[in-house]
């Protein structure tokens, strides 16, 4: 019986929305992690670990749509943005408190989004440039803004906008801003967020646990608050057959990132659950434009010909294969996956196509034998099948591609220097918006579109009107227009995008991981 779920509408909406017949609550949840978070603070936390527990911690004042494409009312009960674009109001649901009891105030909003929005505190303020100031009056909420932003309420419902106590700030020991978040951290106990649960225990590199927040505001379908659970502790186990292990003796309730290659095994398991949840996660390599080498020397990928042509000459499909075992699918837009908004599906994008790939290859003038060099991550596995699998499918081509492994660090340092030919890469979007991953990828002054050099006057001039596009239509239509420059210029090789693998005991019910990677707790129970 097939229990895969892969479907956004059947896995995230009807979750989070469908009514629960005979409720349970209590017990907790043990969750295998494949790495530990650091510091859970919302303008602090820089990596997936740490940024994918936010919500579970804090809230919004917006939350995010369950498909994503729009914004709900969180904290903020309504909300509107003026005519002319350059201000947002917002109204603070009544009686809202943090998870000491203590109310949640306006003065607790202005202090959060100007703490978010401070480039010498966060290194996600520019998300939130166009802020000009935040007041408040009473449960009134007014943000100024200096120039229209089409994403500022999707980032009212980003991690890095979740409102903290300011009593919490205030009170806590430390000289600066990173001392005392540092400090409400470690001492594990309720107060500075107002999310479902608060941080109740930690030790790091080893294990945290998570309490229900008895003060939270959103109520389940038993009409009682939120969450169901009465807590969640989550082990760190780096080791994937490890978690696996432990989850078939019933030692943990649920194990993320599951290897594709052990998917069909867990799901023929009747005591398992295998959850493949939609995600935004593309895995791509980019490809040095540049017209000569690091080393001074001609760059044969200069060429868009033989950029198009490796995008041709690589069959999707069966890298799909052999790296993710079929539990993924290739990429139909050149600069996001499926799940983004303003998506475009252009599948099939650079078919395998062999002959189409001579044809380019000769039309360049590259002569058999020419090397190109993949970079790719040391101790990988997924990385020695892709380039085992290039190294062949490319041949006919009469390109010879040798590999480069490296660790992450360098990789990431050669990536911005430009010192490479083509490297693996991937990405997760954080927020619901196609700008942020646009951005990255194809606008030269963010990162030399993903560091590849590459450089279109056209596109960086959409991105730019984009960025003050307040008529949804006219903002889709210049990505659009986007997708379709990037897709002919193939500044990448366009591989394919993967979902979230999480295999869950059949005693759990609720739980979702995001398109954007968010562990959801809220509505998750355990039947014992």
């Amino acid at each position: 019986m097939m229990k895969l779920r892969t479907v956004l509408g059947v896995t995230v909406a009807a979750t989070l929305a469908m009514p629960v017949f005979a409720q349970e609550r209590g017990g907790t949840l043990n969750f295998a992690r494949y790495d530990g978070s650091r510091l859970i603070d919302p303008i602090y936390a820089d990596r997936n670990p740490d940024i994918w527990m936010v919500g579970s911690l804090f809230d919004t004042l917006l939350r995010g749509s369950p498909d994503g494409n729009s914004v709900e009312p969180g904290l903020a009960e309504s909300h509107s943005v003026s005519d002319d674009g350059k201000s947002v109001t917002l109204t603070l649901r009544e009686g809202i408190k943090f998870a000491d009891g203590s109310p949640m105030t306006g003065e607790d909003v202005v202090f959060s989004l100007d703490r978010a929005r401070n480039p010498d505190l966060s290194p996600w303020a520019g998300l939130l440039g166009s802020i000009g100031g935040v007041t408040a009056d009473g449960n009134t909420i007014t943000i100024a803004l200096n120039d229209p932003d089409p994403t500022i309420l999707s980032m009212l419902a980003t991690f890095n906008t979740a409102i903290v106590s300011k009593a919490a700030f205030d009170a806590a020991s430390g000289e600066t801003d990173q001392d005392k978040s540092a400090a409400i951290f470690a001492a594990t106990a309720a107060g500075v967020g107002s999310g479902p649960f608060y941080l109740c225990g930690f030790e790091q590199g080893a294990s945290m646990d998570f309490c229900a927040n008895e003060h939270y505001w959103r109520t389940g379908s038993d009409g009682k608050p939120l969450p169901y659970l009465e807590s969640v502790h989550f082990e760190i186990v780096p080791d994937d057959a490890t978690r696996i292990l432990r989850l078939q003796a019933g030692e943990v309730d649920a194990a993320e990132f599951i290897p594709f290659s052990r998917v069909a095994e867990l799901e023929a398991d009747p005591n398992i659950s295998m959850q493949l949840y939609p995600s935004t996660r593309i895995i791509y390599s980019p490809i040095n434009t540049r017209e000569t080498r690091a080393d001074g020397s001609p760059n044969p990928l200069a060429d868009a010909r033989v950029r198009q042509a490796l995008n041709y000459g690589t069959n999707k499909d069966a890298l799909i294969g052999v790296v993710l075992h079929g539990a993924g699918q290739p990429m139909s837009s050149p600069l996001m996956a499926k799940a983004t908004q303003y998506a475009a599906d252009l599948s099939p994008l650079y078919t395998y196509d062999m002959d189409k790939a001579k044809t380019l290859i000769s039309e360049a003038g590259v002569e058999p034998g020419t090397q190109v060099t993949l970079t790719t991550l040391a101790g990988s596995a997924d990385d020695a099948t892709i380039f085992a699998a290039l190294q062949q499918m490319w041949a006919p081509l009469g390109i010879d591609l040798v590999v480069e492994q490296v660790d992450g660090a360098t990789r990431g340092a050669k990536n911005r220097s430009g010192e490479f030919d083509i490297h693996t890469y991937g990405w997760v979007n954080d927020v619901n918006d196609p700008s942020q991953v646009v951005g990255w990828l194809g606008y030269t002054p963010t990162a030399k579109a993903v560091g590849t050099g590459w450089e279109n006057a056209e596109f960086n001039t959409l991105f730019e009107e984009a960025a003050n596009e307040m008529v949804p239509a006219a903002r889709e239509a210049k990505f659009a227009r986007m997708q379709e420059l990037y897709a002919e210029a193939a500044p990448l090789l366009f591989m394919y995008e993967t979902p979230f693998a999480v295999a869950l005991g059949n005693a759990v019910e609720g739980y979702v991981q995001t398109p954007l990677g968010n562990n959801i707790f809220d509505e998750a129970t355990i039947s014992r």
